[in-house]
């Protein structure tokens, strides 16, 4: 408790709101402090990352372009045209599909002569290609290469071939060439920040094509000091002496010689800057949220004053009314404490009333538990038989408080209180036959109804039908009729058969009492007891009213 005074000492609530709005805003500063010392690494991190991926974006971009122009090649090379030797139908079929692309083709012997040209008309006399060496290079691979990017001897532009190897005669090859402007148009810095640059870079390190800020044109080295660096599929390079301040990204064009490059300045906000608009706004922040606690707690405090006035005054056993404040928990609260004390007065009035009821029930089982010790003293012949014979009722009592109990002592079934009270003679449950249709009983009824119904089943157990395994006993109840007696009757039946030979008793005990006479002054009706030869038959009619709870 003393560490808890030392921290939490007796103070307003304003004093704890501005302490809370304190406490909040400081970590706040520290966490911010934190992620500003890790912006930078996050922001160069994410950069590099999207860097290659930019990279590898523009070589598939490539890659699709190299694969449709191996595709055509493919195609071009198994025609009819070409397979017969015919190369004038041959040059027209091929200069009517490629009439609306960029893209020539070159049909060359082993030497690097060209049989036909699509830039040109067929029958032109044609020399050798500019670039043998891409030939010599396909030829000996036997594989589909791109070459580097040269001066073409025809166009007179930069240009790049792309070589299918045949092992026909007299065409030792097809060659798909574009100028490298036009493949330029593939290469775009769309989608990368402002500044930035992108080219694609052939075998020998010259740019093919490019676009960006760095204005590099077809066949310009590149840095011959970036390109030792790349020697993995793709990634990044960064070095201040070479590129300052600025960011480099490669990737390999998967299956061919080229490579893919994006390059520009690391775009990064000043650190400083955001130090300082940290530090300010944090105090007008910390300032705001001090007034703001502030306000909050004079409104909170005036709020809590007059709740505490409604409870000081329901406390005197008032009934208050709600106060309405402009915090609407606090007006929940108030709803409460009104409906509370409006409650609490209505409890004080039940519970005066079952007070009232307490007692006027515990006079009614004292009174019958009276007469039951006055009507088993006098036929007990010691003090064993009588402590017996009042436990035994008791128990039967007990069984009917018990289950009124149970149900605050607002009725219960006829059928509940019959199988309460025919529990405590397990053995003979079997036995017993009970028909009838359910209803709820009056408290009083089912004291009453249950004490007769213990001692017929006790008398029973001990001297009739219950009293021997062949012994059976009906117990039933249904409505009666009766034309002088207009109000609704029950009548209620027990019947023992298959017991030992009855003999009615010579004097009348408590038990006769409890069957026959209590039972009739209970329910204000008739009670009939026949001691039959075959067995002791027990009829008890009575007004519905007086046991069915409305």
């Amino acid at each position: 408790m003393k560490i808890v005074a030392l921290f939490f000492p007796k103070a307003s609530i304003g004093t704890y709101l501005v302490a809370m709005a304190v406490a909040i805003a400081l970590p706040i500063f520290a966490f911010v402090t934190l992620l500003l010392l890790q912006l930078e690494d996050n922001q160069r991190s994410t950069l590099r990352r999207e860097t290659a991926q930019d990279a590898l974006a523009l070589s598939r971009i490539i890659d699709r372009q190299l694969q449709d122009m191996a595709t055509t090649l493919r195609l071009l090379s198994s025609s009819p045209e070409l397979e017969n030797g015919n190369l004038a139908a041959f040059h027209q079929r091929t200069e009517t599909a490629l009439r609306d692309n960029t893209l020539y083709v070159i049909a060359v012997d082993r030497t690097g002569q060209q049989l036909l040209n699509t830039r040109r008309a067929f029958g032109t006399p044609l020399g050798e290609i500019a670039n043998t060496a891409a030939l010599q290079s396909a030829l000996t691979s036997g594989r589909i290469e791109a070459s580097d990017v040269f001066r073409g001897r025809t166009s007179g532009d930069w240009v790049y071939n792309v070589t299918l190897p045949r092992k026909n005669d007299p065409v030792a090859a097809l060659i798909i060439t574009q100028d490298a402007k036009d493949l330029g148009k593939l290469v775009t810095t769309e989608g990368l920040a402002p500044g930035w640059s992108a080219a694609v870079i052939d075998q020998s390190g010259r740019v093919v094509a490019a676009t960006g800020p760095a204005n590099l044109e077809p066949g310009t080295p590149f840095d011959p000091r970036i390109l030792p660096a790349f020697t993995a599929s793709r990634g990044v390079f960064q070095d201040e002496t070479i590129l300052p301040h600025m960011l480099l990204g490669y990737a390999r064009i998967p299956g061919w010689s080229w490579k893919t490059v994006i390059w520009g300045p690391i775009a990064q906000a000043s650190i400083l800057s955001t130090w300082r608009f940290l530090i300010i706004g944090g105090v007008a922040l910390v300032l705001v949220a001090v007034l703001g606690a502030y306000a909050v707690a004079r409104q909170v405090r005036t709020t809590i004053r007059d709740i505490a006035e409604m409870a000081n005054r329901m406390g005197e056993g008032h009934i208050v009314s709600p106060v309405e404040t402009s915090v609407i928990e606090a007006n929940q609260v108030a709803i409460a404490l009104s409906n509370a004390s409006f409650d609490r007065s209505q409890t004080e009035d039940r519970l005066r009333f079952v007070m009232h009821e307490l007692v006027h029930r515990t006079k009614n089982l004292l009174t019958l538990a009276q007469a039951m010790m006055r009507q088993l003293a006098k036929q007990a012949d010691s003090v064993e038989t009588f402590q017996a014979a009042v436990a035994d009722r008791l128990d039967g009592l007990v069984r009917s408080i018990e289950l009124l109990t149970s149900e605050q002592w607002g009725g219960v079934s006829l059928r509940r209180v019959v199988d309460i009270h025919l529990q405590a003679f397990p053995q003979s449950r079997e036995q017993i036959d009970i028909t009838g249709k359910d209803f709820v009983l009056k408290p009083d009824a089912v004291q009453n109804l249950g004490l007769a119904l213990h001692e017929l089943a006790t008398n029973s157990v001990k001297y009739g039908a219950l009293s021997v395994p062949q012994g059976r006993v009906r117990f039933e109840w249904h409505d009666v009729k009766e034309e002088d007696k207009p109000d609704a009757l029950l009548r209620f039946t027990w019947e023992e058969r298959g017991g030992p030979p009855v003999v009615e008793p010579s004097r009348s005990g408590f038990g006769t009492t409890v069957i026959k006479a209590h039972a009739a002054s209970a329910f204000r009706g008739a009670v009939q007891v026949d001691f039959l030869p075959e067995g002791l038959r027990w009829v008890l009619t009575a007004q519905r009213a007086m046991l069915e709870r409305d």
